[in-house]
């Protein structure tokens, strides 16, 4: 039992979810806490004296009341951020540069999954499935969200990225924002010719979006959508997994030696070539993953879906330490914590003068804060060391 325990395979499966456990708790005491103060400091404000004859509830209870929900919400949206992040992170890790087409890759896994269900749904298989068969065909969607995406993902590296492998970093940067555009017209250009719609929508089936009652707290009741519960789960499944793959595994062992040392890795006997793909299929994956977990959780999704959840999820990356998988972990709560409470707080705060629409200002905020004060991200950036 002790070997067993001390085993390196149980670590890089338990130590994942110990951070997660940390990272969850330590931003939503933090952003709790904050919250609270702000909320002590406004007693007797104009917002305080607004929520007194409208709500009948000072500041101070409305924050305290609405806190578990919004907590919840941000666990959620930073699972989702996360997820995402991991993409970007990977082939920084490698290649060392930023992959800005990933919010396209998103995309792909977005609709795929999505149009899987809707056809599921057309042919009659979604309104006579039980629960647990809701769940196989949610997981089936998922499956398929993460083979186009990544799919879309190796070939976009083995056309646009390879040919430039060598060239200065600026020149790869613009492939990637090329093939960006180039994506979400693809998208566009396949859904008008087999859909003819620009948005596409969830179908709604199962018991995902019934509610589990949690706990009641000054009254107020507590609960979490079940989808949401299936977004932190799935996401967490997907962490722990690329946690353990990258530090567990002999695959894990040479996208690693890739990333510290190319030439050194090929002298070795490692496919530098085949090593890179494979970091691109297991990014696109996660990526295309959680564009179905995001369809599930938002509902609508359109061509331009991944941009602003690539961009948030960018600056994840670069909160945690691009090229850290723990710090995109930790990023991706932060931010996802962030824009929950802003989303929440700040049109009660500002009495109206910013609602939350203002929330997506935040993660560029902090994008612009953590190039200024710290570059190298919260965690620490990791790049390889040339000799």
């Amino acid at each position: 039992m002790r070997r067993f325990l001390g085993s390196e395979a149980l670590r890089e499966l338990v130590l994942p979810l110990a951070r997660m456990a940390i990272f969850v708790l330590g931003a939503g005491a933090l952003f709790s806490a904050i919250m609270i103060v702000l909320a002590l400091l406004s007693r007797g404000s104009g917002a305080d004296k607004l929520l007194l004859s409208t709500q009948n509830t000072n500041i101070l209870a409305y924050t305290l009341s609405n806190l578990p929900q919004v907590l919840i919400d941000g666990v959620t949206l930073g699972f989702v951020y996360a997820a995402i992040a991991l993409g970007y992170t990977m082939v920084y890790g490698v290649l060392e540069f930023i992959n800005f087409a990933h919010s396209e890759i998103f995309a792909i896994g977005a609709f795929t999954g999505t149009e899987f269900l809707i056809t599921m749904d057309r042919l009659g298989f979604l309104k006579a499935a039980s629960p647990t068969a809701a769940y196989v065909y949610l997981a089936i969607s998922l499956l398929v969200g993460m083979m186009a995406a990544g799919g879309v993902a190796v070939l976009m590296e083995r056309t646009a990225y390879r040919p430039l492998r060598d060239s200065p970093r600026l020149v790869p940067l613009i492939s990637a924002i090329g093939v960006s555009f180039a994506l979400q017209d693809v998208i566009r250009l396949v859904e008008s010719l087999t859909t003819g719609q620009f948005y596409r929508v969830m179908p709604t089936f199962g018991n995902f979006d019934d509610r589990i009652p949690l706990f009641s707290i000054a009254g107020v009741d507590v609960d979490i959508q079940i989808k949401s519960l299936v977004v932190i789960v799935a996401a967490v499944i997907m962490l722990v997994g690329l946690n353990y793959i990258v530090n567990a595994t002999r695959v894990g062992k040479a996208i690693r030696s890739v990333a510290q040392d190319r030439n050194t890795a090929a002298l070795m006997g490692i496919g530098v070539n085949g090593v890179i793909s494979l970091t691109f299929l297991i990014g696109g994956a996660l990526g295309g993953a959680a564009g179905v977990l995001y369809s599930l959780k938002f509902t609508r999704i359109d061509p331009f879906v991944g941009f602003m959840p690539g961009i948030k999820a960018f600056a994840a990356a670069v909160l945690g330490g691009i090229g850290n998988l723990t710090g995109a972990l930790l990023g991706g709560i932060i931010l996802g914590m962030l824009e929950s409470f802003a989303g929440a707080y700040l049109g009660t705060f500002t009495m109206g003068n910013f609602g939350a629409e203002y929330k997506d200002m935040f993660a560029f905020l902090v994008l612009i804060l953590v190039i200024i004060f710290r570059p190298t991200g919260l965690l620490g950036e990791q790049v390889s060391q040339k000799a």
